[in-house]
């Protein structure tokens, strides 16, 4: 039942080319960047990735992408990342965007054996109606476009049919972990970590703290150790801050600080 393993470089060791992988985190919030990091290093190619985004520029799984590691990518945002959208205008990488709601469905279903749903969401657009860009050629004409989806209608309403996810490997962020593979995840880091955790076929699992079976709280473990076939702990490295804001303190800022610090010290 122990599922540690030593280094993240050994939890990825079998990854092989054109393996697909689920992977948590959205934007640079409970990203599996430790396990990123060591799946680089180890030189795999030709990968699929799931996620809500594929990383940023140099982060999360932005570095798989400017390596040219990723071949084709599910995700329901470009967002931030420029390399993203030079290789996918560019013909370099096959892009399935999926609404965000049918994205987490559709990893939630795999996990739970379901092969397929119906959903509203997206009927009646090229979502359903087949048409959307995959793949473009060098020369900016569609290479591969998406097939029409099959559509029903249940009580007067339209539904488009999605199908399930299911990955050979599952990339998580966990807050805490136990040696049964039980996690628990913190606030917004509780994001698509537990659906990714869900749809690996082999699901590796990094946490910033490794506890003993029982002392977690069940109430707290949002993803059961039967879904983890690996942890290794990392301790809280590879946290990374998106935007980061300032603004100039006021004087009234600066008096109010000076203030409680005489008040804290009293």
């Amino acid at each position: 039942m122990d599922k540690v393993v030593a280094t993240a470089a050994e939890a990825v060791a079998d990854i092989g080319d054109r393996a697909s992988l689920a992977v948590g985190g959205f934007g640079v919030c409970g990203i599996p960047h430790v396990l990123i990091q060591a799946l680089l290093e180890l030189g795999s190619t030709d990968l699929e990735t799931v996620s809500n985004n594929c990383g940023l520029d140099e982060a999360g799984l932005g570095l798989l992408l400017s390596a040219k590691r990723i071949r084709r990518t599910i995700g329901s945002y470009v967002g931030e990342n420029r390399e993203f959208a030079r290789q996918y205008l560019g013909g370099e990488l096959e892009v399935e965007l999926t609404p965000q709601g049918t994205l987490a469905e559709r990893l939630r279903a795999g996990g739970s054996g379901i092969p397929a749903f119906y959903t509203p969401a997206g009927v009646g657009t090229l979502i359903a109606d087949g048409g959307l860009p995959w793949r473009y050629s060098p020369d900016g004409s569609v290479a591969l476009a998406s097939p029409a989806k099959e559509t029903r209608e249940f009580r007067g309403q339209r539904y488009v049919l999605e199908e399930g996810i299911v990955t050979d490997f599952a990339l998580v962020r966990a807050a805490r972990g136990d040696r049964h593979g039980n996690l628990s995840y913190d606030a917004s880091a509780r994001n698509f970590n537990p659906l990714c955790a869900m749809a690996g076929r082999i699901t590796i699992a990094e946490v910033e703290e490794l506890v003993e079976p029982g002392e977690l709280d069940p109430e707290q473990v949002h993803t059961p150790g039967v879904f983890v076939q690996r942890v290794v702990e990392v301790g809280e490295s590879g946290k990374l801050i998106e935007k980061r804001t300032v603004r100039e303190r006021s004087d009234a800022d600066r008096a109010g600080a000076g203030s409680e610090n005489v008040e804290s010290a009293g």
